[in-house]
This record gives structure tokens, C-alpha cells and sequence, in this order.
């Protein structure tokens, strides 16, 4: 199971849903609250990845396989651009993406539990119509991870567990634009690498009918190589390299029982975004080894997301989720590019569960996300400058089913 999820991650595409270039959807029975609640609800086995301590909640062996379909778009309308490149909008540079992940959590002893996640944290796809206006600074941009988590968790108390788990996460890069000004020479960069990182959780029962969950979870650090190509000038081609820091982050989520037909769920994250000032590519091979050969400013901030979620429980065997979100853009209107044109984002959620048999559990959910106006006034140098406004939204399909065994 483990090689053909992550085969299956490595040949998905991804879209950005939730903000800079982080994928929030992380599993099917999240999605209907919009997850909130992530590092404390401990639903099924997907609490492998959003707060391993609370592993000790799930009993005995459970493996849940999840697929999400996004659908985001972006829009590009001119208001004020002064450049002599190219014609047109760009066309809607989003599209359908499948990102699958799966989770697993097992019992080691009473006291301990061990838990993998495979899933693909952070992902970008944007594609523009070739000889659009904004050529000079994007034609295709793509970010893709296959992140593997093992975790354990130790049950300190009746009321207290811990947990840590660690990541090898692979991230690779594809970026295109027009290198001249008529479009007939199209610059491609690809790079990837592997990269290490640590999680960290803490689950409180509070009160009987309360919990409280904490969850860390570490940078990663990647020293991205690989090659740039040049369609028109092949003389130009080499090697490179560039450095990329995702971001780390840290969750404080509360779960409370308010009777025996509904359940409350709130939480707040903090991604430290401000990780990504710039992005340069450096020559490695060929003609003008040391020099920039590509160079994004981004100068992006931290960011915050709360959330607030309900479930009602119709029967033993059938409950309703929704959920509310918003979620910050890390980006700012001085510095925006069309790679990724993101803005703040607002999250309506429903989602339904149901149970089929005693060891099975259905989840199905859905998000759209409603985006603020996303401005650009990016510089292309002498063919003059972008100015113009992203019209953007995602939906967000899920499914998930859990078995315990």
C-alpha cells in the first residue's frame, strides 16, 4: 500500500487550496468541517499527520485511504498593462488536480501507538495560454511533494498523551516563460531534491466532554537541482541550483461533545510563510556558471487560519459535517506574481459520514472557497508592465473510507 500511494502522489498534479502553495486538504473527513478541529478531532486514522499524540485516541489497527478533486481557478483581467509582449488574458490558468493520500495507526502496547502518513503537503499548478501578455513571467508553474511521516505516541496519563513523528519529503519544481519578447523561446527550469523534517504533538482531555489539541510541525529545507533549457537558444542550456525553505507551522484545536447529538470544533494555525523572501536559480553548468539564470521576489509574510466546525450525529450510523474557514495569503499586492496569484480565502464546508459496518467508515465532503480580488503590477522590464486584477476560486471534492481491523 505504502509504494503504490506514493507512486500515485508522485505522478499527481497539485493545486494550491489553501494559502502560498501549502495543500489544506489532508484528509476526507476534514473537508466537511473545513478541519477545523484538525489537531484534536481524531475521527480515524488521518490524525497520523494533523497531531500524532492523539493516535492514542484511535484503538487497535485502522488504515483510511482518501482522494481529493480540486478544481481552483484563476482568472487574469487587464486593467493597465503597459506591456508590448503578447496578447490576451492568459485563459483560466487553474485545473482539475486528484491528490490521494493514506493514513495508518496501530497499537505497539496499551500505552503506545504507532502511525504513518503518506500524502502530499504542499502543491502548485498554474498554466497560461502561450503568447499572453503576461508571458515574460509565467507560462507554467508546478510544485509537487510525496511526503512520508512515520509517528509514535505515548500515553502518559488517562487525560495526557504526546507524539513525534518525522518526514523524508521529495518536492519537485517545473517553472516556463517566454525568454524574449515575441514568445518564440521559451525558458524551462526543472529541479528537485529530498528533504527531512520533525512533527510534534500534545493532547489534553480537559474535561470529560473536552479535548485540546497542539500540534508542530518543523521547516524543510530543500537544495533544489537540475537543469534549465532554452527552446530557441540551446547554447544556453546547463545546470542548476536554488534554495527553497518550506514553511513550518504550529495548530491549537479544541474539541467539545456540547450533548450527545452535536459535537463543536475550532482552530487556529500559524504557517511561518515569511520563510520565502526570494527564489534565485543559479547557474551551475554552461555559459555564465555563478550567474542568476531565473529570480522570483516574493517577500511573503506568516500567516494565520481559523476555523470553526459542527457535527450533528442524525444516527449511530450517519452524521453531518459543516464547517468555516479563513484562511490568510502570505502574498502582498506589491510583490504578487501570476505563478501563484493567491489572495485571502474564505471556506464554506458541508460533509456527511457514514458508517456501513461496525469497522467501516464512509466520509464524503466538500469545500468552495471564495477568494478576495488578487492585483499584479510585476515589471517585464523593457516590453513593459502587468497590471491587472485575478478573479479566483477552488471547490474542493473528497472521499474517504476508514476500516479498523
Amino acid at each position: 500500500m505504502t509504494l503504490a500511494v506514493a507512486a500515485a502522489l508522485g505522478g499527481m498534479a497539485s493545486s494550491a487550496v489553501a494559502g502560498g502553495f501549502a495543500i489544506g486538504t489532508q484528509s476526507g473527513s476534514g473537508t466537511g468541517n473545513a478541519f477545523a478541529g484538525g489537531a484534536a478531532a481524531a475521527d480515524d486514522a488521518s490524525v497520523a499527520w494533523y497531531n500524532p499524540a492523539a493516535m492514542t485516541l484511535i484503538p487497535g489497527k485502522q488504515v483510511a485511504g482518501a482522494l481529493h478533486v480540486l478544481k481552483p481557478s484563476f482568472k487574469f483581467q487587464n486593467t493597465a498593462s503597459t506591456a508590448a509582449v503578447g496578447t490576451g488574458e492568459g485563459g483560466d490558468s487553474g485545473d482539475w488536480a486528484f491528490v490521494p493520500n493514506a493514513f495508518f495507526t496501530m497499537d505497539i502496547n496499551p500505552n503506545m501507538r504507532f502511525g504513518l502518513a503518506l500524502n502530499a503537503p504542499f502543491g502548485l499548478a498554474t498554466e497560461y495560454d502561450n503568447g499572453w501578455r503576461g508571458q515574460l513571467k509565467a507560462l507554467k508553474s508546478e510544485i509537487i511533494s510525496v511526503n512520508i511521516n512515520p509517528s509514535v505516541a505515548y500515553k502518559v496519563s488517562d487525560t495526557v498523551s504526546i507524539g513525534a513523528g518525522f518526514s523524508v519529503q521529495k518536492l519537485e519544481a517545473t517553472l516556463t516563460k517566454a525568454a524574449n519578447a515575441a514568445g518564440t523561446n521559451i525558458a524551462e527550469l526543472k529541479a528537485d531534491d529530498v528533504g527531512y523534517g520533525f512533527n510534534l504533538g500534545l493532547m489534553i482531555q480537559a474535561m470529560p466532554d473536552t479535548r485540546i489539541g497542539v500540534s508542530y510541525r518543523s521547516s524543510i529545507k530543500y537544495d533544489l537541482e537540475g537543469s534549465v533549457t532554452f527552446s530557441a537558444t540551446p547554447a544556453g542550456n546547463g545546470g542548476v541550483r536554488a534554495d527553497l525553505k518550506v514553511p513550518d507551522s504550529a495548530s491549537f484545536s479544541l474539541f467539545h461533545i456540547f450533548n450527545p447529538k452535536w459535537e463543536l470544533m475550532g482552530d487556529i494555525t500559524w504557517t511561518g510563510w515569511s520563510t520565502l523572501q526570494r527564489f534565485d536559480a543559479i547557474r551551475t553548468t554552461g555559459a555564465g556558471e555563478g550567474t542568476i539564470v531565473d529570480s522570483e521576489t516574493f517577500n511573503w509574510k506568516d500567516t494565520w487560519r481559523y476555523s470553526i466546525g459542527a457535527n450533528y450525529k442524525m444516527s449511530p450510523q450517519t452524521k453531518f459535517r459543516f464547517g468555516l474557514a479563513f484562511d490568510e495569503t502570505p502574498t502582498n499586492d506589491v510583490d504578487r506574481t501570476p505563478r501563484l496569484p493567491d489572495q485571502d480565502r474564505t471556506w464554506i464546508a458541508f460533509g456527511l459520514q457514514y458508517k456501513p459496518s461496525k469497522s467501516g467508515i464512509l466520509d464524503v465532503g466538500y469545500a468552495h472557497e471564495f477568494f478576495k480580488d488578487a492585483s499584479v503590477n510585476n515589471s517585464q522590464g523593457a516590453a513593459g508592465t502587468l497590471v491587472g486584477t485575478f478573479k479566483n476560486k477552488a471547490d474542493i471534492f473528497s472521499i474517504q473510507y476508514s476500516h479498523s481491523f
